[in-house]
């Protein structure tokens, strides 16, 4: 029977007799610990490799909270620099202003810039000419400045899907259990700026063609594996998605309004156009298989 639904796993009275065992066998063990078995029991890992720790001792503080199971006590507060993380410094660095046609900026380069000494910068040009400003991606995820020369034009962020998404999910055609496995092979463009020093026609669009060309072989060289499809969401309150649908992406349908933190089924928000991109043509193949292999 199902005690439990937590991040697309299932959650049963056997797992739960299995958990209770677990914790009477290591009375000693800490919450870290007993998570860290779990996992190893369970062959609870990434797509990389990496147990899902994280998520699992989420899942076992759900089922302690609902009574199923009885953690140790915490025994330590740890100082999570990621919950009180400080918004980046906006960037006030002044670059000459581009202008005129696209051939005259020169030779483009896209710099990957996650984990690199240039991620700061990144951050700083988001938090200060973004509308949404910085906001720390969740998962795996990638960063890119576009250089022409030394003058950045352009920022990408890319990061984990959601996991629930009406319209990409009806336009893919996977299945419950496909979404849930292959669900790490979709990216989500969740900002693109053109810098406000740089005013040349068709650039957007341009570089958004660039982007996607590269996006799997990058992803691929950073989380051992590609993503075949990308998404992103455009708020027509301000935007027409001009350059997206100019770059090939396609509207696949509209947001629901409510956010994935939503309590409601109200819209509390405005609703966004949803645009997609394969980047594989044989994407909805690659994403539907549930199998092993």
């Amino acid at each position: 029977m199902e005690v439990l639904r937590y991040r697309g796993r299932v959650v049963t009275d056997d797992d739960v007799v299995f958990i209770r065992d677990l914790i009477a066998a290591h009375p000693q063990s800490s919450r870290r610990a007993l998570s860290a078995q779990l996992c190893a029991a369970w062959s609870w890992n990434q797509a990389n490799g990496a147990p899902r720790d994280m998520v699992c001792r989420s899942l076992m503080l759900a089922l302690h909270r609902a009574g199923h199971i009885q953690l140790p006590p915490v025994r330590h507060v740890s100082n999570n620099p990621l919950a009180r993380r400080q918004r980046p410094t906006p960037a006030s660095i002044s670059y000459p202003h581009l202008c005129g046609r696209l051939p005259d900026l020169g030779p483009l380069v896209f710099r990957q810039v996650r984990r690199t000494a240039d991620e700061s910068l990144f951050n700083g040009l988001i938090e200060a000419h973004h509308y949404l400003g910085y906001t720390q991606p969740v998962g795996e995820h990638l960063k890119f400045i576009i250089y022409a020369a030394e003058t950045p034009v352009a920022c990408f962020a890319w990061s984990s899907a959601p996991r629930h998404l009406v319209p990409r999910d009806r336009f893919i055609g996977w299945s419950l259990e496909a979404r849930r496995r292959n669900i790490c092979l979709v990216a989500y463009n969740t900002r693109f700026l053109i810098l406000p020093w740089v005013k040349v026609p068709h650039l957007a669009s341009h570089l958004l063609s660039r982007m996607t060309r590269m996006l799997p072989r990058q992803w691929e060289a950073v989380y051992g594996h590609r993503v075949h499809f990308a998404h992103t969401f455009v708020d027509t309150e301000r935007f027409a998605g001009t350059c997206y649908l100019a770059a090939n992406w396609v509207r696949l349908g509209q947001s629901s309004g409510r956010g994935k933190n939503c309590p409601t089924w109200t819209p509390n928000r405005s609703r966004k156009d949803v645009l997609g991109y394969a980047l594989t043509p044989r994407f909805r193949e690659l994403l539907a298989k549930v199998d092993a292999t």
